[in-house]
């Protein structure tokens, strides 16, 4: 186990998504042809428009009733014409007139060298304007009636009408973009994965052959459902692959797509409810209807415990349109109008939280519990994602498969590709086995922070803190074996000693636990007996030895005062999604007593580390002075250290040392360095408890 100096590792970063690039010519995307077509087209329009303004306010004249009067008495009139527009209720005469030498310099003239003239006139002195008009030689002025209302009804409107047509033009190509309209919040968003652009099959998925097993039989059911109809059976209507993150059931059903003979859909949970009432139930029914019109289908919801949880447990008794999408999931998957030939899969990590109504038999048939891989499905995992990359022939795959014991699927892929990063920045041609060594241990304990600056009292408290968790790891038998101790921080930790187990755990055998909690308690015990003075770099030893001790006592039933009985009861807040409760179920008494013994379980544990450190007083010295001047040991030079008072082979100063290659055989028994046997495993307060595994 790391010391409580070491970090909890961090999730791999998502490589950044392509960058989508639209090709007009395929119609993905807005129509730009059209676009400029019609910018050329309004533009032209407006051009003509302004050209016949200007050519007009260039040919007539607007003049006044006294100038106009003034050029008829000087006889520079040469024509007269009444208009009249009734709709508009003006009246203005028009005609042909010469203009003055000034207006010559601004106007268009016609060959004779007059040009045309506007007045606007009041008919309520028409018979003045007759008299003016016959005075002055036009005793008869014909009279022309304009009906300009259509135009003038069109030159109003038809800004607002290209405005609208602008605005509907700009949107229907936005809409037709993002691929739905402005009435497509109730349609399913699952989407068809072909084998064209899905190229994973199941050759491609290692580790977890018993969940191939279960989800291949229904890709062969579909392809020949009479080999199982003859014998009475059907194809399970949902499966529900279960499983801690990262071991690969995204993946698994992307090789179903890619095998399956039927259309395939996927879709998230988290795609059927968003901000409009009724939407996730609409998207519900309609993933349906798609798949019913397809059938036989296959539809994949990753994470359906997005939509998926228990019912009845909202806050404020509101509406939960996420329990009205639920309603309509159950309905569809098993109701009065069920579909036929619609097979569901999902995946979830959180199975605890999902309504049980969607776990029973009819909806979800069967459950393919995909859990971390073992030894041999690691090696096959490296595999698979070795294919991407080169590797140097002497590559041991089963090495790094048995130093990763609970990695996932998708820890083994980025250790790979860790490696790959480390191996171009040196420049190598190929990834090495210290490539993979260096990338296991950046994944687990996190990355070497050298940059930081650090005085030397804080690297003696490190380095005795550290040096008290490896020799404990190495005096006592049932530890894991020692991989490296390092007082280089690493993630957020100053320092770390590294363990790694030798085959995968499955369970906690007592004296594995006890053993554990002395080595936990190493380093504060360090600090105590070699500075006098103790640090908070202890805080995670001990949550980690109180966290053992109160499952030793509460669940595990290895303590003899308080037996085995299961103290405490989980309650489960489902509309928070995890458990964050324990009603108590006992006593103040029980309670007072549950205390005690945890408190003599991990005082036991500092007391038993006090023993084993004190007897080996001078081993931990050498072990810090090694780890001040080296920064950095692997477990075979501590063991040197602790077995003849030197190291053989050590590594240059200052420069991390080199990982230990891992085995290929498994580990001896019985090491070279002599254990401290525990005498059954009892440590003060657990008289009379059961032996240990």
């Amino acid at each position: 186990m790391p010391s409580s100096r070491s970090s909890s590792r961090k999730p791999p970063k998502l490589p950044r998504p392509p960058v989508r690039r639209t090709d007009p010519s395929k119609g993905d995307g807005p129509n730009w042809r059209g676009v400029v077509l019609f910018l050329v087209s309004a533009s032209i329009l407006l051009l003509a428009f302004y050209a016949h303004q200007s050519q007009n306010a260039a040919s007539v004249k607007e003049l006044s009733f006294a100038e106009f009067e003034g050029y008829l008495k000087d006889g520079k009139v040469k024509d007269v014409m009444l208009n009249v527009e009734p709709a508009a209720g003006i009246r203005w005469l028009s005609g042909k007139f010469e203009p003055n030498d000034v207006l010559k310099k601004s106007m268009r003239l016609d060959p004779q060298g007059n040009s045309g003239y506007r007045v606007t006139v009041d008919l309520e002195f028409k018979r003045d304007l007759d008299k003016l008009l016959a005075a002055n030689g036009f005793p008869q002025v014909s009279q022309k009636v304009i009906d300009n209302s259509a135009w003038q009804a069109l030159a109003g409107t038809l800004p607002f009408v290209l405005f609208v047509l602008i605005m509907y033009f700009f949107f229907r190509q936005q809409i037709r973009m993002a691929g739905k309209s402005a009435f497509s919040f109730g349609k399913s968003k699952a989407r068809i994965l072909s084998k064209e652009k899905n190229k994973v099959t199941f050759a491609d998925v290692a580790g977890v052959e018993e969940a191939k097993d279960e989800v291949s039989e229904i890709v062969e059911f579909l392809r020949d459902p009479k080999k199982f109809q003859k014998l009475g059976g059907r194809i399970p209507k949902g499966i529900l692959m279960v499983g801690p993150p990262g071991t690969g059931k995204t993946l698994l059903a992307k090789a179903i797509a890619g095998e399956a003979d039927v259309p395939f859909y996927g879709i998230s949970g988290s795609d059927f409810v968003e901000m409009f009432v009724g939407v996730g139930a609409s998207r519900v029914r309609d993933m349906f209807e798609q798949g019913k019109k397809t059938a036989p289908c296959l539809i994949f919801i990753d994470e359906i415990d997005a939509v998926g949880r228990s019912r009845g447990h909202g806050v404020g008794g509101g509406h939960d349109e996420r329990e009205q999408t639920l309603n309509a999931l159950l309905v569809e998957m098993d109701g009065i109008d069920t579909a036929e030939g619609v097979i569901i899969i999902a995946a979830t990590n959180r199975k605890d939280v999902l309504d049980p109504a969607l776990l029973r038999p009819g909806r979800f048939d069967r459950e393919v519990h995909i859990n971390l891989p073992d030894v041999k499905g690691r090696e096959e995992i490296l595999k698979v994602h070795a294919k991407k990359v080169k590797a140097v022939e002497n590559v041991s795959w089963a090495t790094l498969a048995r130093s990763t014991p609970g990695f996932s699927g998708a820890e083994l892929a980025n250790v790979i590709n860790e490696a790959a990063l480390r191996a171009a920045r040196r420049d190598a041609e190929a990834i090495t086995q210290a490539d993979l060594e260096d990338a296991r241990d950046k994944v687990r304990f996190g990355r070497e922070r050298r940059s930081l600056a650090m005085s030397d009292e804080q690297k003696k408290l490190t380095a005795y803190h550290e040096a008290g968790h490896a020799m404990l790891n190495i005096a006592l038998e049932h530890t894991d074996p020692l991989h490296k101790v390092s007082i280089i921080p690493r993630g957020p930790a100053l320092g770390v000693t590294m363990m790694l187990p030798i085959e995968d755990r499955y369970g906690y055998g007592k004296k594995k636990v006890l053993d554990d909690l002395c080595v936990a308690m190493g380093g504060r015990v360090a600090e105590e007996m070699f500075l006098g003075d103790i640090s908070s770099g202890a805080s995670g030893d001990i949550k980690m030895a109180t966290w053992y001790a109160k499952k030793m006592v509460c669940e595990w039933g290895m303590s003899g005062k308080m037996g085995m009985i299961e103290y405490g009861e989980h309650e489960d807040y489902v509309f928070l999604g995890r458990d964050i409760g324990r009603s108590r179920g006992y006593s103040e008494k029980t309670a007072r007593e549950i205390d005690e013994e945890v408190h003599q379980i991990v005082n036991g544990a500092h007391e038993r580390a006090k023993k084993v450190l004190e007897e080996n007083r001078a081993k931990v010295e050498l072990i810090a002075s090694a780890l001040l001047e080296y920064e950095t040991l692997d477990g075979a030079q501590v063991e040197e250290i602790v077995k003849f008072g030197k190291m053989m082979n050590p590594p240059p100063k200052g420069i991390s040392a080199p990982s230990t290659p891992t085995p290929s055989e498994p580990l001896p028994a019985n090491r070279p360095i002599e254990k401290v046997k525990d005498k059954g495993g009892i440590l003060p307060g657990l008289e009379g408890a059961p032996a240990g595994a």
